[in-house]
């Protein structure tokens, strides 16, 4: 019986390993004979989860055909990996990835670093910051001094604590945009929210029009439900959408959903402008598009002098064609697993049908600690707190890159938690894996993209600063060397850091 669980088309197979290619040779660089080159190039796909584990890989002859290389090249390449335990065969079956005994599945989002593993590793692959204390002390004692009502019911609010439904509804109307508590159903987290909408609007098989580059969990999230992505590429820098591309694949493709995110977009950092927003709810409208505008990083503006743009829904008020996600997590804590949406009443009820058959509800006692920010003050001075800690890390971190790499290129962005940076003409993917050998984890730009795009960058978070951001922009420029010399920089040691 064969091993695999998918496959993998010689012609998407080349496409992914093209997309690799590093800067051409310096005068005495030494480079991998092909077939070695091939061999790293499929085994950099299968640890980044690019290729998943247990694919069938196309033929010799067919793999051959499509890199223009010759079918001996192929052939040893995957003899190579069959020893290093990435690639299994049987007769009449075919070859197929895998990994070798030890080593964890890849991953093809951002996990978090286990905690146990920072003394050694610069996690650089979580934009998140750790809590803000007290705030979070704080809340949580008063969640604790509110739950006794709370503990005596079964503790299944399918909508969410109605108290929090009120004070978010409350918060958006405060915004300029008038919201009843029956517009707005509180999820676990902004991946909860995205992963019921999807569940909700888009079928296994539904075109979903996605920002290019994209966060990276939420486009797998997208692709593990079936969707089929359709890539709008972002405007140069970070002036935001390019409205033309928008309402050429709205128009052409007809996506069932488009997902957004306008205020400091992950991974780019880019604001849209308010003329831009409405551009595009006007275009979904149209279009019979459903929206999702992601609000998670929108009060994260480091620069004092920012001038916030209309939220996307008040170009939609009544959520007849936006719906909007918030979260918790990027203004407080990752830990604080806190989302809500906001959508017309009949799509919230939808929504909450459809939850019973999903996770019944959120935690009642961080709701009533999200809850309790909202209500006294906490949460203004713990994002305050943020945005401080934002934009200091974000200043240390851009210097730190700056002096250690000068080639690299970027644009800073003026809030968010993170840095869209073009590598100087190396692969992200073998920067990632040269970072974990000398002590600094970073993902690669492909994760953001969709069938390849994006090999020649890497994203970094302002989640370090000070002597850590200095560490941390030393570590990759190591692992930039290493990827230069052809990989046969030995693996400079991680220095173990504590600060």
């Amino acid at each position: 019986m064969a091993q695999w669980t998918s496959a993998v088309g010689p012609a998407q197979l080349a496409r992914l390993l093209n997309s690799q290619q590093d800067r051409p040779a310096g005068p005495g660089t030494r480079r991998p004979p092909a077939y070695r080159a091939l061999a790293d190039g499929i085994r950099l796909l299968v640890l980044e989860g690019r290729v998943p584990v247990a694919a069938r890989l196309p033929a010799e002859r067919e793999l051959a055909l499509s890199l223009s290389v010759s079918r001996t090249t192929v052939a040893a390449a995957y003899e190579a990996l069959r020893t290093e335990g990435f690639l299994e065969s049987r007769r009449g079956a075919g070859s197929w990835t895998a990994v070798p005994a030890g080593n964890p599945l890849p991953a093809r989002g951002l996990e978090p670093l286990p905690p146990e593993a920072l003394g050694s590793m610069i996690d650089l692959g979580c934009a998140a910051l750790p809590a803000p204390e007290p705030w979070l002390t704080r809340a949580v004692q008063g969640a604790l001094e509110e739950l006794p009502p709370y503990a005596h019911t079964h503790g299944d609010y399918p909508a969410g604590l109605p108290a929090l439904r009120s004070m978010i509804a409350e918060r958006y109307t405060v915004r300029g945009i008038p919201t009843m508590p029956e517009q707005i159903m509180v999820t676990t987290g902004a991946m909860g929210a995205i992963d019921a909408i999807c569940h909700l609007f888009g079928g296994r098989g539904e075109r979903i029009a996605v920002e290019s580059p994209s966060y990276a969990n939420i486009l797998q999230l997208m692709r593990e439900a079936g969707a089929r992505l359709v890539p709008v590429a972002m405007a140069d820098g970070l002036s935001g959408w390019d409205m033309d591309r928008w309402r050429q694949v709205l128009r052409d493709a007809a996506p069932r959903i488009a997902y957004v995110v306008a205020d400091f977009h992950n991974p780019t950092g880019a604001l849209a402008a308010d003329d831009q927003r409405r551009q595009l709810v006007e275009a979904a409208r149209s279009a019979g598009t459903v929206l999702v505008a992601d609000e998670t990083m929108s009060e994260l503006w480091l620069d004092e002098d920012v001038e916030m743009p209309r939220p996307v829904c008040g170009f939609d008020p009544a959520g007849s064609t936006v719906i909007t996600v918030g979260s918790a997590s990027k203004a407080f804590w990752a830990g604080m697993r806190i989302g809500w949406v906001r959508a017309a009443p009949d799509v919230i009820r939808s929504l909450v049908a459809a939850r019973a058959y999903a996770d019944l509800g959120t935690p009642v006692l961080e709701q009533l600690a999200v809850n309790w920010l909202f209500s006294t003050g906490g949460w203004e001075q713990a994002v305050d707190m943020r945005r401080v800690q934002g934009r200091e890390n974000r200043d240390a971190l851009v210097a730190a890159v700056r002096r250690e790499l000068p080639t690299w290129e970027f644009e800073v962005p003026r809030g968010g938690l993170t840095l869209w940076v073009k590598a100087g003409g190396l692969s992200g993917s073998r920067l990632a894996e040269a970072g974990e050998r000398v002590g600094v984890r970073v993902p690669s730009g492909p994760r953001f993209g969709v069938d390849g795009a994006f090999e020649g960058y890497v994203r970094l978070p302002f989640t370090v600063g000070g002597a850590v951001a200095d560490e941390a922009a030393a570590r990759l420029a190591a692992a930039a060397r290493i990827v230069e010399s052809g990989g046969t920089g030995g693996g400079e040691a991680p220095r173990t850091f504590v600060a």
